[in-house]
């Protein structure tokens, strides 16, 4: 039998006296006593609001940024700024420009990192979600996005699951042993979401020739109310389970609802027992949707994505383009501050300014939008110094209830 507390010399002996197959179960107990030595976010009730809580004890407000996506310093028009600058590395450019970056703009966190590099009536696709060796090069805490269902409503190619098939159980445990089977002893990871923005009960132009996940007509009734409370269920558990299948330490943060499309209550009533914070996508008045879903439900919440858009024209090309109003930004972070239950708040950068969305801190030359990212940044050193003085409350022991 191979001993529950393994040293380097009792792992030896266990190779030489049982072979292959027990050294493997010996990987994954080493594995398993290492991740038990180490700590994760958390969230919890602490001195009258909700908290995320760093792996050492200390009250945590998440101020990600989302989209980055480095393709943009490859355009013809960018030069050779990719080639001479990063010596064609991702680690290099998230290492020496990213992470400075973020930090120097008061960012402390991630949020989700794909960026929207097509957008056409008929195809709609994201850059690729980073890797765990991006998130280490990175070093920064950090939310991640897993791919259940591609029921987004900007996606306008995929037909919607049958969540209570065999098969979309068999991908739900493939996503999670491919991508959270890695994550699980990552400490800088905050949770995971799930679909940005799901069609449970509206679509958008592009997409209505799938429909939304449930029929509204049918929410009229009580049998309707109760078929999607029965179909949301089964979603929310099939992933859940993934997730905790292979990693039994991080937060789950789930859907990230669209604030301004029509959420039936059964669905995140469905979701509560399951995730561990409610998180919305909003581009109007995240301060009014937040305070009156964490009021609804009495769970923590997040904003997960969110701009107010500012156009203007490129100085030299004349291109239009979008730009991120700081000061609106700013008055988001403060009324999200009073907000009782909002653990964090995430802009829509992106990073980098594609041709597909035209919206970044930095263009594809890297030339910031100074006036925003001082208001921006601004804001988000305000916040840390906010976060500063409630240092001294510690996590509550026991840790907060995990689904």
């Amino acid at each position: 039998m191979i001993p529950t507390t393994l040293n380097r010399r009792h792992f030896i002996q266990t190779i030489a006296l049982t072979g292959a197959g027990a050294a493997t179960t010996a990987f994954s107990l080493l594995a398993a006593n290492a991740a038990s030595t180490k700590h994760f976010f958390t969230v919890a009730q602490q001195g009258g609001r909700w908290w995320l809580f760093t792996p050492k004890s200390k009250p945590f407000f998440s101020l990600g940024l989302n989209h980055i996506d480095s393709s943009p310093l490859r355009y013809e028009q960018s030069g050779d700024v990719w080639q001479k600058k990063y010596a064609n590395q991702n680690e290099r450019w998230l290492k020496q420009a990213v992470r400075r970056d973020l930090l120097d703009w008061g960012f402390n966190s991630v949020g989700w990192t794909q960026e929207v590099v097509v957008r056409s009536q008929t195809i709609h696709r994201h850059s690729p979600s980073f890797t765990f060796e991006e998130y280490q090069w990175l070093g920064l805490p950090y939310c991640h996005l897993l791919p259940f269902a591609e029921t987004h409503q900007w996606e306008n190619e995929t037909r919607h699951p049958d969540f209570f098939s065999q098969d979309f159980e068999e991908w739900c445990d493939y996503v999670a042993r491919s991508q959270c089977a890695r994550f699980a002893g990552d400490e800088k990871l905050i949770g995971y979401f799930y679909t940005d923005c799901p069609m449970w009960a509206h679509t958008r132009p592009d997409n209505q020739w799938k429909g939304p996940l449930f029929d509204p007509e049918k929410l009229k009734t009580e049998a309707g109310r109760a078929e999607l409370r029965k179909l949301a269920t089964r979603y929310y558990e099939v992933t859940h389970d993934a997730i905790r299948r292979y990693d039994k330490n991080h937060l789950i943060l789930g859907d990230r609802y669209e604030a301004n499309a029509p959420l039936p209550l059964e669905v995140v009533e469905a979701a509560k027992p399951f995730v561990d914070v409610l998180c919305f996508q909003d581009f109007k008045d995240p301060v009014k949707n937040l305070t009156d879903w964490h009021a609804r439900t009495g769970k923590p919440v997040l904003w997960a994505d969110g701009a107010k858009n500012v156009s203007a024209k490129e100085p030299t090309a004349g291109t239009p383009i979008i730009r991120n109003d700081g000061q609106w930004y700013a008055e988001v972070l403060k009324g999200l501050r009073e907000n009782p239950g909002c653990v964090g708040a995430h802009l829509c950068g992106a990073y980098l300014r594609n041709h597909a969305r035209n919206r970044g801190l930095r263009d594809e030359h890297e030339r910031p939008d100074e006036e925003n990212l001082a208001l921006i940044t601004n804001a988000n050193r305000e916040t840390g110094l906010w976060l500063q003085k409630a240092g001294d409350i510690q996590r509550p022991a026991p840790t907060a209830h995990r689904p």
